[in-house]
C-alpha cells in the first residue's frame, strides 16, 4: 500500500482483545478505516468522516441490535 507519505493506513497499536477477534479502527488521510484484527489479508472498509458519523449514530441508536 505504499509509504505513509503516499497514504498508507495507520492503525493503533494492537492490544489483546477478548477472543482475539476484534474490530480495529484506523485512518488514512481523511478516511476512517475499519478492519478485523483476525483478517490476515489486510482488507479494510474505508468511510468518509460523514459516513463514519452516520455509522456511529446508528450504533448509538441501536440500529444494528437485531443483527
Amino acid at each position: 500500500m505504499g509509504d505513509k507519505a503516499a497514504g498508507e493506513p495507520t492503525w493503533p497499536p494492537r492490544e489483546v482483545c477478548d477472543g482475539g477477534q476484534c474490530v480495529e479502527i484506523g485512518k488514512r488521510g481523511e478516511s476512517v478505516l475499519i478492519r478485523s484484527s483476525a483478517a490476515e489479508d489486510g482488507r479494510y472498509i474505508a468511510l468518509s468522516r460523514d459516513e463514519w458519523r452516520v455509522f456511529l449514530a446508528g450504533v448509538k441508536n441501536g440500529d444494528f441490535d437485531s443483527f
